[in-house]
C-alpha cells in the first residue's frame, strides 16, 4: 500500500498511511468529488472565489478528525460524508427539490446511506475488517456531525476553506483561530471567548455573502432551473446528475442549438442574462438555507456557549437561523 502525500490549503502537508483511508481516497466515489465544486456553480456569480472542491473538503474533514485523535471509524465517516453529492453540490436541491424548496438543502443527506451502500465503499470497509453499519451511524460520531448551531468537523472545515477561498481571511489568520480550537472527544470548543466570537462572526460573514446572499439565490435558482428542465426533457438521466460538473455541462451543451428554452436557461445559469431582485413581480421566490453557529468556549474554568456570555449573539442566532428568501427575476434578453 503506497502512502499518499497530500497538501491541504487549511491543514498543510500530510503523509496518509492508514490503508483503509488510502483505499477509500483512491476509490471512484471520493475521486469523483475532485470534479464537484464545493460552492455549486460559483464562477458566474462569485468570479473572484477560488475553486475548492468536495474532494478537498472531504479530505479536510478527515484530516481535522485525524489531527484531533478521533477514532478511525469517525475519520472514515468524515472522509466519505459527501460522497452522495450530485454535480453542482447543493444546486441539486433546486433541481430535485422536495416540499421545502431548498430551505434545508438536505437532498445529499437524504440519499446518503442508499448511495454509499450501492457504491464500492462497503467492500473497501469490509476488506479492512470494519463494519459499514458502524460507519453509517452518525450517533457514534459527535465530532464529525452536529446540528446547527453547534460546531462539528464538517462545519469547521468548510468554513475555514471558504474563508481562504474567498480571501476573507489569510492562512495565518485561519491558523491563529485553529490554534485556539480544541475538543474533549464529544464537543468542539475554543480556549477563549474572543476567539469564539471571532470565529462566529467569520461564519456569519460567510453565510451572508457566500452561502445565503442574493447571488447564492440566483445561482441556486438558475442552475436548478436549467438542470431540472434538461432532466425533464430527458437530456440528462438521474444517473447523469451523479456524474461531474463538467460531464453535466457537456451533456447540456449538446442540446443547446436545438432547444431555445434550454439556451435561455443556460444563459441565465451563466449570468449572461442578469438577474434582478424583483419583490413586486417576482418570477419565483428562492429560499436559501441560513447557517449560524453558537460556539462553546472556555471561561473561568467552564464551558459556555457564546450567547450565554455575550447575549447580543443570541439576537444574531434568532435572526440568522431562519431560511432567507429572495425574489429573483431576469432582465429581458433583448
Amino acid at each position: 500500500m503506497q502512502p499518499l502525500s497530500y497538501t491541504d490549503r487549511v491543514f498543510g502537508h500530510h503523509l496518509i498511511t492508514e490503508p483503509v483511508i488510502v483505499d477509500l481516497i483512491n476509490g471512484p466515489s471520493i475521486q469523483r468529488l475532485k470534479e464537484i465544486d464545493q460552492a455549486g456553480y460559483p464562477e458566474p456569480f462569485f468570479p473572484s472565489l477560488k475553486k475548492h472542491t468536495r474532494f478537498e473538503h472531504s479530505l479536510g474533514v478527515y484530516l481535522l478528525l485525524n489531527l484531533y485523535k478521533a477514532s478511525l471509524e469517525e475519520q472514515i465517516a468524515g472522509l466519505i460524508h459527501d460522497a452522495s453529492h450530485t454535480a453542482f453540490s447543493h444546486c441539486a436541491d433546486y433541481t430535485l427539490a422536495g416540499t421545502d424548496g431548498g430551505k434545508t438543502q438536505s437532498h445529499q443527506d437524504n440519499v446518503f446511506e442508499e448511495y454509499v451502500r450501492a457504491s464500492e465503499i462497503p467492500a473497501i470497509i469490509a476488506k479492512h475488517s470494519l463494519n459499514i453499519d458502524v460507519i453509517l451511524d452518525d450517533t457514534r460520531f459527535p465530532l464529525k456531525e452536529q446540528p446547527l448551531p453547534d460546531l462539528c468537523a464538517d462545519r469547521i472545515d468548510y468554513s475555514f476553506r471558504a474563508a481562504l477561498a474567498s480571501d476573507m481571511r489569510t492562512p495565518q489568520e485561519v491558523q491563529a483561530i485553529i490554534a485556539k480550537l480544541s475538543t474533549n472527544g464529544q464537543e468542539w470548543f475554543f480556549f477563549d471567548v474572543p476567539t469564539a466570537r471571532e470565529y462566529a462572526e467569520l461564519f456569519s460573514q460567510l453565510n451572508s455573502t457566500l452561502w445565503c446572499g442574493i447571488n447564492s439565490a440566483a445561482m441556486f435558482k438558475t442552475v436548478g432551473d436549467c438542470l431540472r428542465y434538461a432532466y425533464q426533457q430527458h437530456y440528462l438521466s438521474h444517473d447523469d446528475l451523479y456524474g461531474t460538473d463538467r460531464s453535466v455541462i457537456e451533456m447540456i451543451r449538446q442540446h443547446l442549438s436545438g432547444d431555445a428554452h434550454l439556451q435561455l436557461l443556460f444563459e441565465r445559469m451563466n449570468n449572461t442574462i442578469p438577474f434582478v431582485d424583483t419583490p413586486s413581480t417576482p418570477e419565483s421566490v428562492v429560499y436559501c438555507k441560513s447557517r449560524v453557529v453558537n460556539p462553546l468556549c472556555m471561561h473561568r474554568g467552564g464551558l459556555y456557549r457564546l450567547s450565554d456570555l455575550q447575549p447580543d449573539w443570541l439576537q444574531t442566532l434568532l435572526a440568522e437561523s431562519r431560511p432567507k428568501s429572495y425574489c429573483i427575476g431576469f432582465e429581458d434578453k433583448n
